[in-house]
């Protein structure tokens, strides 16, 4: 079997799950259950990442201790993710145990190679961002994500050699014979850290004299490890954690954009230094913005997967999300865009035809044959997610919909049904057929709903039934 490994970027527990974790999430899930049902030995990772200042400070707000305010918010993402029906394989907690002895073997890994050194840094740190800012990362003296003022700190902190691999990942990156290659996609991502790459980097701080709340560097304890160090490490403890080391490395992982430098720079640097293969490819996708607005609390136009869950369902949500525009590019969205989506698209196309089929079929007291075993699934279909073209493959479906529904209107099978019964038979049976073809191929997007059209249309007899997604106002 081939093996697939696919990873979510781990969230952090300072904030509830919202639309944005959902769809990267989402997205994860409909390629893990695409490459299970191809037979491939497939394994999914998210999880939560929960060190660092900007979780303790969030605690303290909350009165709570770090690890209790950590045991307290990691359970919404659970929770997040089984509204969404998200068939992860492990739910890895960046507190865990494992993984922080994990984490600190690696470090010394790399301190007893002569990478990792003392040295003083001034400079400008985004606590929202947890990282370091330069002036040319800034917008009007603010932090680009999160329009705040960075604050000046000044201290002793342990340095990672990044400027030592900044060759052999230009290398890395461009060479698709080198052994420690891998992709970066879209193609504007990887011509955006090239370009920077080119540019020359420094070396990165990897420790933080004055947050206490994260792993303690083992060999200096007034110290703990900066957060993206721990945290990237999620992606690599996890199998070793499931007793699966085979696992690694990573076939794909998958994040929004403005982390892509730390998965796609600093993440493989730290592998290849340790002597560890990287991941063989990072995708980052665009951003959402509401109705042209940056989503923020202070606007109050933050969107949570419950509240779609809650107006359109769990497939319903699933669909929504990854039909409205491309993988990889920023994109608009609206509730009421939403709503015209789910009524065209899923009311009256996909629901209209399951309707009109079951109930015609029911009408003439059809008796349909078993469906055939192992579906092979469709070359362009499998093509487009491949290229984690969502949209194309949600596209492509929806145009077999299409298809069918031309049939309906074309044949009459209504009319049929009184004149020429055996005729029906036969327009419907290859309707049947055509719904099941449709029905596989929604079944990593839509599972709840290619499982219940499943049992309906498995024979002998069909009932119409209630509609699957009646219309919303």
């Amino acid at each position: 079997m081939k093996k697939i490994y696919i990873t979510t970027p781990i969230y952090y527990v300072n904030d509830i799950p919202h639309v944005g974790h959902a769809y990267t999430t989402v997205a994860a899930d409909v390629l893990a259950r695409f490459h299970r049902i191809l037979g491939d030995n497939t394994f999914f990772v998210t999880g939560t990442d929960e060190h660092g200042a900007k979780v303790a400070e969030s605690a303290k707000k909350r009165g709570l201790k770090p690890k209790a305010f950590c045991d307290e918010v990691a359970p919404n993402f659970v929770e997040a993710w089984k509204k969404l029906n998200i068939s992860y394989d492990y739910f890895i907690r960046t507190t865990d145990p494992e993984h922080e002895k994990i984490v600190t073997d690696f470090l010394i890994t790399l301190y007893e190679k002569g990478d990792i050194y003392k040295g003083k840094y001034e400079g400008l740190y985004c606590v929202g961002c947890e990282k370091f800012l330069t002036e040319v990362d800034l917008v009007d003296g603010l932090c680009p994500f999160h329009r705040k003022e960075p604050t000046k700190q000044s201290e002793e902190n342990y340095f990672f050699r990044l400027s030592n691999y900044i060759e052999t990942l230009i290398k890395a990156i461009s060479d698709p014979k080198d052994p420690n290659h891998y992709k970066i996609r879209p193609d504007s991502r990887f011509n955006e850290v090239l370009s920077k790459l080119r540019l020359g980097v420094g070396d990165i701080s990897i420790s933080r004299a004055e947050v206490t709340w994260g792993i303690p560097i083992p060999w200096d304890e007034s110290q703990t490890i900066y957060v993206w160090f721990d945290a990237l490490l999620n992606y690599y403890s996890a199998p070793i954690i499931n007793h699966r080391p085979d696992l690694w490395p990573a076939d794909l992982q998958l994040m929004a954009k403005d982390i892509l430098w730390f998965h796609a720079v600093i993440w493989p640097a730290m592998l290849i230094a340790a002597g560890i293969r990287p991941p063989k490819e990072v995708f980052a996708h665009g951003f959402f913005t509401i109705e042209g607005e940056k989503m923020s609390k202070t606007i109050g136009n933050v969107i949570l997967p419950e509240q779609l869950v809650e107006k359109f369902g769990t497939d319903g949500t699933r669909y929504l999300l990854l039909s409205e525009f491309p993988f990889g590019s920023d994109g608009d969205i609206s509730i009421d865009r939403f709503i015209k989506r789910y009524n065209s698209d899923l009311a009256n196309g996909l629901g209209n035809l399951i309707q009109r089929v079951a109930a015609l079929a029911e009408k003439a007291n059809l008796t349909v044959p078993a469906p055939a075993e192992n579906p092979i699934l469709d070359l362009p279909y499998r093509v487009a997610l491949d290229e984690l073209s969502f949209s194309e493959a949600l596209a492509y479906i929806w145009k077999k919909i299409s298809d069918a529904d031309k049939k309906i209107e074309e044949s009459k099978p209504w009319e049929l049904i009184k004149k020429d019964p055996e005729k029906a038979d036969a327009v419907l049976d290859n309707l049947i057929r055509q719904i099941r073809e449709i029905v596989e191929l929604l079944l990593p997007f839509m599972p709840e709903t290619a499982e219940k059209l499943q049992e309906k249309f498995r024979g002998p007899k069909i009932k119409a039934g209630v509609p699957l997604f009646p219309r919303i106002s």
